[in-house]
């Protein structure tokens, strides 16, 4: 039997949270958090951030398709829902477990710089880096897709049902329309002034007036459907060759702020099969996504600073070392960790004893006034400069487990909401090189995310598998959130792996997260803002807009969860 995730005005609990028990349906996306309780399924499950991409993707599995069958639905629909966060235009990484072989493999779907650009592609005539938003919104900041390819290829790999029928889910919805969600509405009038800078993101975000759409509009897409149609027909081919990347091209080049995209950057792209990056969690082996990510690494360098202490409560200690342990993580990470086809990195970021001596850095009791990076094992051990380069939430997160137990953890992006505003063949184009860092060297030292011609942006996206202490798979999750997923992603972790909570329990507490100096602290949280400033943290509360996804095994079903911060469910059978 079907089920779905229901829900009712979100509240926070700090510890031994309650399951929901009431069924009532409450309103996602304009007024902010709903409780949701966690689904429980037999055979297959999806867990995905809107409900008509949900939809399509839950289809797909009851079709009998596969897990990335399932995947391409349901992105194909969250690029027509959800063109904020992700679509044709952007990237994705994929951790994906194959049933057959019981192991983990990733695909870097990661866009890449254009090979014209070079490192001070964001630095003004006298030297010193651009407004944020200066770089982002226009051609400059577009690098070359990958998501469209990635999704063809890992089909071709592990799909079951053709592909023309995993775009037609997608295709009809922009045909007939859709009617624009409570949360997209929000975010169109929230960006209004960057969203009118472009003729063609202008007619089709706001009204005839002028007025951004309000919820409950009936948004038709035709061009995004004929551009599914051509996908559907050539394959990945039709979007990296011919009339679509000539198209594509021209936007970027034509655009206020013009690119450097050219025809050969989208012909030559490659998506690229990574081993994951694993690492020991206790008893559970953890597996993420590599560089040009920094999700799995950082994500592994947290968990294995706190497994030095005890954490079987989730007490305002617990949350104390998971912030220590955060930010010594990203003191590594700024140093470190980039495109590593492109930078050498140390080898031993994960190294069992290199994590125990940073974890003697952290005080119990006290938080520390400075983290700096540790020194790794690393046999060619190279000179570089920190860099803190800004990466503000957006993106898309979707787990899936189909019928055969294979396993999807995708996440999913355009970077920062409504990428570029460079609208083209009915999608937004990414923004995706401001994650780069604007600066190419400080202090005479090179740093590792600048930007070159090629190379892939270091991202936070942190898609993650994990297996149990018997090998066979246990949890799928991931999230959005800018460079804020790596802490959304291990808090979870720790919530179902250390603390024994419900998946949804772990996915709907509080969220607390340290990446540089400050503590940011979940609106609702007050109390564990007063005891973690008593710990000497600098607090500051804020909105922390996370949109994880998960499905964890338990006995003999699977147990999904969606994050009351957003509109997604979890469906399944």
């Amino acid at each position: 039997m079907m089920k779905r995730i229901l829900g009712l005005t979100f509240t926070f609990i700090l510890a031994s949270i309650s399951p929901v028990l009431s069924q009532d349906i409450a309103p996602e996306g304009a007024t902010g958090h709903t409780h949701k309780t966690s689904v429980s399924a037999d055979s297959y499950m999806i867990s995905a951030a809107n409900p008509l991409a949900a939809q399509a993707g839950y289809d797909v599995l009851k079709e009998g398709g596969s897990a990335v069958d399932a995947m391409v639905a349901t992105q194909m629909v969250l690029g027509l829902v959800e063109p904020q966060s992700s679509g044709l235009g952007g990237g994705a990484f994929l951790v994906y477990h194959d049933a057959k072989t019981g192991k983990p493999t990733t695909l870097d779907g990661r866009e890449t710089a254009p090979m014209a650009a070079t490192p001070d592609l964001f630095l003004k005539p006298d030297g010193t880096p651009m407004k944020f938003f200066d770089a982002v919104v226009g051609g400059r900041s577009v690098g070359t897709p990958g998501t469209v390819k990635l999704m063809y290829e890992a089909h071709q790999r592990y799909g079951k049902l053709d592909w023309v029928r995993l775009l037609q889910p997608a295709i009809d919805l922009a045909t007939d329309g859709f009617k624009v969600s409570p949360r997209l509405a929000k975010l169109i009038a929230k960006d209004q002034k960057r969203l009118s800078t472009s003729a063609t993101t202008r007619a089709y975000f706001f009204d005839q007036m002028g007025s951004p759409l309000p919820a409950g509009t009936v948004l038709k897409n035709p061009t995004y459907a004929d551009t599914l149609r051509q996908i559907a027909k050539y394959g990945a081919d039709a979007f990296y060759q011919g009339p679509i990347a000539q198209d594509i091209v021209t936007a970027v080049r034509g655009a206020s702020n013009p690119g450097l995209l050219n025809l050969d950057d989208l012909a030559n792209y490659q998506v690229i099969e990574r081993s994951p990056t694993c690492m020991m969690y206790k008893d559970h082996r953890i597996c993420g996504m590599g560089p040009p990510s920094s999700g799995g690494l950082t994500v592994g360098q947290i968990l294995g600073m706190v497994q030095s202490f005890d954490l079987k409560k989730p007490t305002a200690q617990a949350f104390h070392i998971i912030a220590e342990a955060s930010r010594l993580a990203f003191a590594d990470r700024g140093l470190y960790m980039a495109d590593d086809d492109f930078v050498i990195m140390p080898e031993g970021l994960l190294n069992d004893n290199y994590l125990k001596h940073r974890a003697r850095l952290i005080n119990p009791d006290k938080a520390a006034t400075d983290a700096q990076p540790g020194i790794p094992p690393w046999s060619q051990a190279t000179a570089l400069s920190p860099d803190n380069s800004i990466e503000l939430p957006s993106t898309s997160h979707m787990s899936i487990i189909d019928a055969d137990g294979n396993a999807v953890s995708l996440t999913t992006t355009i970077e920062n909401g409504f990428g570029s505003r460079v609208m083209v063949r009915g999608f937004l184009l990414n923004n995706e090189l401001t994650d780069f860092s604007f600066v190419p060297e400080k202090n005479g030292y090179l740093v590792a995310n600048r930007l070159q011609p090629g190379k892939r942006p270091r991202s936070s996206m942190a898609p993650t598998i994990i297996y149990g202490p018997d090998d066979k798979l246990k949890m799928v999750v991931g999230s959005p959130g800018g460079s804020r997923i790596i802490g959304y992603v291990a808090q979870t972790i720790i919530g179902v792996l250390d603390w024994n909570m419900d998946v949804q329990d772990a996915i709907s507490m509080p969220h607390v997260v340290k990446r540089f100096g400050t503590l940011d602290i979940e609106t609702g949280a007050d109390d564990l803002a007063s005891e973690l400033e008593s710990f000497g943290h600098k607090v500051k509360v804020r909105d922390l807009n996370s949109g994880l996804h998960a499905i964890v095994r338990n006995d003999d079903a699977w147990v999904g969860g969606a994050d009351p911060r957003r509109e997604g469910i979890v469906m399944g059978k």
